[in-house]
This record gives C-alpha cells, sequence and structure tokens, in this order.
C-alpha cells in the first residue's frame, strides 16, 4: 500500500494542470483577437455539425434550403471548417446532403473537434477514432482527412485532466491557426492553377477546332466531310495530339465533344490563329511565374 500511495501521489501531480485550469495558450487568443484574425476569417466558412439536423429534428422544415446557403457560402470562401462536438458525432441525412453539395471543395475542407476539453482521456480516444471513421464514409478524399483537436474558445479550458492535453490542444491550435494563416497562398495557387488548367483546355480546344476546319473542303462535299470527322473525331484528336505534343490526357471528352460539335458547322469555324497560340505560351511559360513571385501573405 505504501508503493502505491507513492503512484498516486506522482500521478496526482502529473495530472494537475499548472495554474488550476486556467492555462491557455497566449499566442492563440492574441491571434483571435487581432485585426488580421478578423480579416482572415471573411475567407472562411464555419459549418457548426450540431447545428445540422438529425434524427426526428430531420422533420422539420426549415424556412430555407439550408444546403443550398452552404453550398453557395463554400464556392465563395476560400476555406471551409467543419465543427464537431464530442457529444454530437452521428452523420445524418441533411449532413450527408451538405457534405454532397461541397462535392469539388474537398481541398478547401478542414476538420475540427470542438469541445475536447470537456471529456476525459479515454472518452477523448473513443471520439477521434468515431469521428474518423464516420468521415471516410462521407469524404471521398484521396488522404485521411486531418482532424484538428482544439477547443476554440479565448475563456480558460473548462476541465483538462493530464496537463499533457494543454500541450496537446496548444500544439493542435497552432498548426489549425498555421493552415490557416496560410489560406491566401492555397487560394492564390488554387486560382492560378485552374486558370492555367482552362487557358490549356482553350489552347487545345483552337488546335481542334482550327485541324477540322482545315479538313474541310473549299466547295463541294461540306455535310459529307462533317458527318465523317464527327463519326471518326477520336481519330481526328489523335492526329491533333502527334500534330502539338500535347497531352492526351487534356483533351476534351470525346462523346461530349462529338455532341457539342454536331449542332454547328464546322465550315463556318475560325481558322487557327498561331500568333494568338504564342501568346498563350508566353504567358504560361512567363507572366504565370512572373505573377507566382511578387504574391506575398499577408498574414506571415
Amino acid at each position: 500500500m505504501e508503493g502505491l500511495d507513492k503512484l498516486l501521489a506522482k500521478k496526482k501531480r502529473l495530472t494537475e494542470p499548472e495554474n488550476g485550469s486556467q492555462r491557455q495558450s497566449s499566442s492563440s487568443v492574441n491571434f483571435f483577437h487581432s485585426s488580421k484574425s478578423t480579416k482572415l476569417l471573411e475567407h472562411i466558412t464555419f459549418v457548426d455539425t450540431p447545428g445540422v439536423l438529425s434524427g426526428e429534428k430531420q422533420r422539420t422544415q426549415r424556412s430555407y434550403d439550408f444546403t443550398g446557403v452552404t453550398s453557395w457560402f463554400a464556392s465563395k470562401c476560400d476555406l471551409i471548417l467543419l465543427l464537431f462536438d464530442p457529444q454530437k458525432l452521428d452523420i445524418s441525412d441533411e449532413f450527408k446532403r451538405v457534405i454532397e453539395s461541397l462535392r469539388g471543395h474537398d481541398d478547401k475542407i478542414r476538420v475540427v473537434l470542438n469541445k475536447a476539453d470537456q471529456i476525459d482521456t479515454q472518452q477523448l480516444m473513443r471520439v477521434y477514432g468515431a469521428l474518423m471513421w464516420s468521415l471516410g464514409k462521407v469524404l471521398n478524399t484521396p488522404e485521411v482527412m486531418r482532424v484538428y483537436i482544439v477547443p476554440l474558445t479565448t475563456s480558460p479550458y473548462v476541465r483538462v485532466s493530464p496537463v499533457l492535453w494543454v500541450e496537446l490542444f496548444e500544439k493542435e491550435q497552432e498548426d489549425l491557426l498555421s493552415d490557416l494563416k496560410d489560406i491566401p497562398k492555397k487560394a492564390c495557387d488554387r486560382r492560378i492553377n485552374e486558370f492555367v488548367k482552362r487557358a490549356r483546355a482553350a489552347k487545345i480546344h483552337a488546335h481542334i477546332i482550327g485541324h477540322l476546319r482545315n479538313e474541310m473542303p473549299t466547295m463541294i462535299g461540306k455535310a459529307k466531310t462533317q458527318k465523317r470527322l464527327i463519326d471518326d473525331l477520336g481519330d481526328e484528336f489523335a492526329k491533333v495530339q502527334r500534330e502539338t505534343h500535347l497531352p492526351a490526357g487534356d483533351f476534351p471528352d470525346v462523346e461530349q465533344f462529338r455532341e457539342l460539335l454536331s449542332g454547328y458547322s464546322i465550315d463556318r469555324f475560325e481558322r487557327l490563329k498561331p500568333k494568338m497560340i504564342q501568346s498563350v505560351d508566353d504567358m504560361l511559360a512567363h507572366d504565370i511565374p512572373q505573377l507566382l513571385q511578387k504574391f506575398r501573405n499577408p498574414y506571415d
């Protein structure tokens, strides 16, 4: 019993938080109260999952389209924070519809386990595992989604058992804030990548249209030639790819392009203008890299 008393006394010293339960990350609190954080929050959409209807509450008719509103805000922001509470982790049908509306914005989503200071160690392990398992069923991401264990509060933590928890919360909060501060750069990179993707698609489209236009006769047999070109569109794509050495993966879907092409007269298309293609190549090779070099993160 004497040895047990010493072990319990040692455990008590390890589990007592510094300054009672009032320890809090001053750097995090200062950031949340800074003018920079206010500007940063304008780029974030918060989805507080306890506010998503579940169970019998789903039968309640909202006075607005919750899924539509969430999707609209997601399209306008640079980051989406999904907030979960330890006491409510069920994935309801409405939440699934919300996630479905966020398709295409997966790279913007971050998951935060809020109010983690209100449960003990064993519960935290179970909650974290259950949340990861539930998210894996609804979020179709190539990598496992990172879950930040961060009590989002500027007040002292409610209940912190081991001191190590405080350190865990602070490290998780620092990682989350670092991720949030990097929003402008990631948003800029994403938008530029989308712009480059569209520019490359436009370039390939111009080459395809120019090639088809050159294949059309000047006077006789236009209808017959157009039908042949549309029917053999896959082979025509291959010809363009060999001539231009452009990546085959960047070419549009053959069936979809064939369907769209059938509603137009190919002989009325503009011929390819090499100077315009050269302008696009110069932009991709020089202008875009220079633009990226000039960008500065305002939150650094």
